[in-house]
Parts: structure tokens; sequence; C-alpha cells
């Protein structure tokens, strides 16, 4: 006998569990959530087909994300389109494009997007993933202070010349032997910002601030691992497992707990009628009554953790290369140094008055920072209403990453772009500013600190190599090969700094 339509259902949907019922109701709602993406995406860039959730997330290598990018660069053309998760990314590659995001779009994709790892952690307080009324009061109030502070003034020179000859001293320690200059270098550096910040610097040997720094790199290190990248598709569910997240989020509380202890001090010893660092100027601000005001305790914090990340890594991690570049280039180096001397000599100290007659110093340091491509695809940003690139439908809320590592490295605007030669910024002897050149980026959120590293590189790299020649370690080969993080950095290396005749 057979059962007709209407008696058969019923009776399927009675011996049917609720966890079926919950599985099917998923597999359609993902399946409704993909057939409706592919409806929208109809005039989007091009690029890879994902899976349903998941997006591309298996396809991006993220030990080496730049590998994967150049391949889809290869295949689908300078904008392209990936997914992973609910966040939807748009890549742009070469000058034309990247000037349309940044600077003829530049208040389109002014935002930062709310990335969920980063948005667990920062929310939208800040400096770096702060956005509209509340950034602009931010960073408005962060660049006076520096300037206030000395930024781009006599008094900034003095106390870079000052750490520059801790730093050399620290570096002399090691009597020529084998050394990774690593954390020395990122104390050095990271103590122009917090002079400051916290309004006094750190001895080398100060274990607490190491203990910071140590946090800074552990930081940058484990938001490149699979774990975040999953959390980033499934907060909801990552935030109660186990994993390298949670180690990720327990460093990031470290550093707002080292950061709120100095503001605590800050306030038994603030004095009204004397401001001495930033946290100063900022508790004054907080004292004021302004409703309409995004000056809060939350924000000092991380307002001042977003200037000392800034201001240590991408100049530390640019330093590092630097001397590696110069092991591996010894007759760069020879050259380099003979314009030292030539120039300043060595009986004084150099200062950036000299900049102007050491082009190929200049030059040297300029073609390490395009080598180094700190930050390969920018920091990125957000498209905060719907538009148009290259022809293609942008839609509010897309993420847009700007390709760096491909504008540092194109044939056309170089003449050797994979290998480091200071000739690139010269012409006829002379240094020239290369247009394809951005690693402070460019546009509305141009990097607040530029002028303060620009100051560092040429002054701590000029005093090293007044003093030192940097070779590699007796029967040792120096790698070239970046570690992918946050930002890129050389593998960990031992470098010999052999002191120079004077």
């Amino acid at each position: 006998m057979q059962l007709s339509l209407g008696t058969m259902l019923p009776s399927l949907w009675e011996r049917t569990s609720l966890k079926t019922l919950f599985l099917l109701s998923a597999i359609l709602l993902i399946l409704a959530k993909y057939l409706q993406r592919r409806r929208q995406h109809l005039n989007y860039p091009p690029g890879p087909l994902g899976l349903p959730i998941l997006g591309n997330v298996f396809q991006i290598d993220h030990k080496n994300p730049q590998i994967t990018f150049e391949k889809f660069v290869k295949k689908y053309g300078n904008i392209f389109c990936t997914h992973v998760g609910n966040l939807t990314s748009v890549m742009v590659t070469g000058l034309p494009l990247i000037k349309e995001v940044l600077i003829n779009q530049g208040h389109v994709f002014i935002d930062r997007p709310k990335v969920p790892v980063h948005y667990h952690v920062i929310k939208t307080f800040g400096l770096v993933m702060s956005n509209g009324q509340a950034w602009k009061q931010q960073r408005r109030f962060a660049l006076m202070t520096l300037r206030n502070f000395g930024l781009g003034k006599k008094t900034m020179e003095d106390r870079i010349r000052e750490e520059a000859r801790y730093l050399t001293e620290a570096i002399r320690e090691e009597k020529g032997q084998p050394f990774d200059p690593h954390f020395q270098i990122n104390n050095a550096v990271s103590n122009i910002i917090c002079s400051i910040t916290f309004g006094h610097r750190f001895e080398y040997h100060d274990s607490q601030f190491q203990e910071l720094l140590k946090s800074l790199d552990d930081i940058l290190q484990l938001e490149t691992r699979w774990e975040c990248q999953l959390f980033n598709v499934f907060p909801w569910v990552m935030k109660f497992l186990p994993g390298k997240h949670q180690e990720l989020f327990r460093e990031w509380k470290k550093v707002e707990s080292f950061v709120e202890s100095i503001i605590k001090q800050h306030k038994k010893n603030l004095n009204p009628e004397e401001t001495l660092d930033f946290i100063d100027a900022y508790l004054k601000e907080l004292s004021k009554d302004n409703i309409h005001s995004s000056f809060e305790e939350k924000n000092l914090v991380f307002c001042t953790l977003d200037l000392f990340f800034a201001g240590t890594e991408t100049t530390s991690t640019t330093l590092r290369w630097a001397l590696l570049y110069m092991a591996l280039y010894p007759e760069i180096q020879g050259k380099i140094q003979a314009e030292i001397d030539q120039v300043i000599g060595q009986s004084r100290q150099p200062t950036l008055a000299d900049k102007e007659n050491m082009p190929y110093t200049n030059a040297a340091i300029h073609d390490v920072q395009r080598m180094g491509n700190i930050i390969p695809f920018n920091v990125p940003r957000v498209a905060t209403i719907d538009t148009t690139v290259a022809g293609y439908h942008v839609p509010k809320g897309t993420i847009v990453m700007t390709n760096l590592t491909a504008l540092h490295r194109d044939p056309k605007e170089w003449a050797t772009p994979d290998t480091f030669n200071p000739e690139h910024f010269l012409e006829n002897g002379q240094f020239k500013k290369k247009e394809s050149f951005l690693p402070f980026s460019v546009g509305k959120r141009v990097c607040l600190g530029e002028q303060l590293a620009r100051a560092e590189l040429f002054l701590f790299f000029t005093c090293l190599l007044q003093k030192f020649t940097f070779q590699a370690p007796p029967n040792t080969q120096l790698s070239l090969d970046p570690e992918v993080r946050v930002t890129t950095s050389p593998v960990p290396y031992k470098i010999c700094a052999i002191p120079r005749a004077m």
C-alpha cells in the first residue's frame, strides 16, 4: 500500500531527531548565505572561489601570505576579492589603484575594519583602530602633544643622539663576539617613545621592561597563528576554546596592566602646573568637562600602547634588517662608512643636518625599507559607503588592503627589484625621492610618527656604522628569509660588531 505525500511528510517529521533538524537548518542557512554572497558579488572584483562560511581561509598561506597574494595578482589582476568568514577583503595592486584608494577616495576608505581578534582586545579605542570623530580627536591630540614634547625639534634629535650613545656602548660590551641585536635595538628605539609617553627611558638590563618588550614580540608573532585566523571566522565559539589566541589575549593583558600601573603612578604625582609627558597631558585633558569628548582612561591606555607599539616595532625591525644587509653587502657598508668618515669623521656624533650631505647613506636606508617591506599590505581600511574601484562595485563594509609588496618590488619602478641596491634612490650621485616608495602609507591616515621614524633610522644607523663594521660570525651563513609576523622581520640572527679603528 503506497503512502501519500501528505501522510509521509508528517511521519518523517515525527521520526526526525532535534539534532538532525538543527543540522539540516544549519546546512540550509550556510547554503542560503553562500548563494546570497554569490548573487551580491556579480560585480565584485574577481577572486578565488571559497568554501561556504569559511571562504578562502584554507587557500591563504598565513605563514607567508605574500606568496599567496602574488599568485592571486597573476591570476586575477590588480584588484581581486577574498573572503574569510564574514570578512570580505579587496586587495589593490599598483600605484594608480593605491592612490585611487588612499588619496582620491581617501574620505571613503578612512576607517579601520572591526577584525574580531583585534576588536576582542582593543574595541574601538586608541589611535590605530579607532574611527570617526573619536579617531580625529585622538589623532589631533597625539600630534599636538608629540610636537609639544619635541617631535620635529632639536630636543627630540638630542634624545635620539643620547640614546644612540647608550646603544653604541651596549654593543661595544659584546667585544666583537656574535650576539643577537634584537632586544638591544628594541630597547633603544622604544626608549625614544617611552621618554615622550612615560617621561623616562629604561635601562637595557631592566628586567620588567625586558618582559614588556618580550610581550610585545609575542603579540606580533601570536597574531598570525591559525587559531587567531580561526577566531576571525568563529569568534563566538573560539573565545571559549583553548589555543594560541587565548595566549595572545593574555599577553595583551600584561601590556595593558603595565601601562595602567604607570598611569596610576602619574595620577599620584600629577602637577597641574607642569606637564612632563603624554600621559600627564592626557590626564589633564580628562579633567576637562566635555560630554562629547572621546577622552577616557581606557582610551589613554590604548593610545599609549599604540604609540609604544608603533614607535618601537617598525623602526627597530628596519634597523635589524639594516645590520643584516650591511653584513651581507660589505662593499655597500664600506661605501657608507667612507661617506661617514668624509662628512662626519670620528670625532663627533652624527646630526640630522648631516643627512643632506650623505646621499649614499640616505639611499641605503631607503632601500633597506623597500627590501625589508615591514608592513607588506599596509594597515587595512574599510569602505564607509558603497563605491566603485577600477569599475568594480565595492560595498560599504568591505576591507581594502594595498599591496605594498608588489609596489616595492615592481620591475617597472626599480632597476633590480629583488636586490638590495642604494642606487635605486640616487641620480647623478644625489638622493632622489621615489613616488612608488610608501613604507609610511599615504593619505589621511598616513603614519603620524613618520618624521620621528626617519630621524631615528638615520641617527641610529649612522652612529652604529660610524663605530662598528658588521659581519657574519665565523662559519655562519646569514639569511634574508623573513619571519612573517604582524610585521615582516628577519629571522633571528647573530652578528659580530667589530669596533672600527679610531
